[in-house]
Formats: C-alpha cells, structure tokens, sequence
C-alpha cells in the first residue's frame, strides 16, 4: 500500500470532512441532544425505551431520586400530565423565592417568568437540605 503522501488531495480533504462530519455529530449528540427544558424533559422520559434510558437523563449522583415505579407511572398508557411547568429557586442569605418559567413552548423564544414566590421557611429549609 502507498504511504499517505501518495494520497491525492482531494482524497486528504474527503476524509478530513468525514472525520469532521462524525466528530460534529458525536459532539451533537453529546451535548445538544440532551433536555434543554421541562417539555424536552418530559418528552425524553416519555418516549425512552426502558427505565435505565431514563434514568440516564439523571445527573451524576442523583440516579437514587428516580424510582422505575416513578418511571413505570409516568410512561404508563393511562396517566399523562395535566401540565409541564418549570421552577427556578433563587437562594440568598435570608430568604429563598421560587420562580416560575415559561416551559419551553413553541411560541416562547426564550424563558420567560411567569411567577415569583418568596418560600416559607419550612420549605426554605428542606431545599436547603438537599441541595448538593
């Protein structure tokens, strides 16, 4: 077989605009394929083939707080959400408030608040609780 200076350049840059192409589709996947919002979220559980699919959507350390009877209701052919909503909880010294966003819908270009609340301390304290 010749050495790869008898390649031809044409042929050089075919095959660096292949290894391109997988490099940037592996890349997609990776990271842009992943929820981006509560409805990319709901629908990433919805559709998944199998509990561990799911599961996977879960960050690193946190697979515990997903139950497959969690999975199991939320897939189930008889129960479908009556709505997608998205919370923010925004942490300071004293207090803590709950923001409401838009959920990623269509008509919504970016996240929008719908509604604020300041929590009471009992459920201050539980998100502090299991905060990582």
């Amino acid at each position: 077989m010749g050495s790869f200076k008898n390649i031809s350049i044409g042929k050089r840059l075919l095959l660096g605009f292949i290894v391109f192409v997988i490099f940037i589709s592996v890349n997609y996947y990776l990271y842009l394929f992943k929820p981006k919002n509560s409805i990319d979220l709901y629908q990433s559980i919805s559709f998944a083939d199998n509990f561990e699919d799911a599961q996977g959507l879960m960050l690193e350390g946190y697979e515990a707080n997903f139950k497959e009877e969690d999975y199991e209701y939320m897939k189930s052919l008889d129960t479908s959400a009556n709505s997608v909503r998205q919370f923010a909880l925004f942490e300071y010294d004293e207090k803590s408030y709950l923001v409401m966003t838009s959920p990623g819908t269509q008509g919504i270009k970016k996240l929008k608040i719908l509604a604020v609340e300041e929590l009471p301390t009992e459920i201050r304290d539980y998100f502090l609780e299991i905060s990582p």
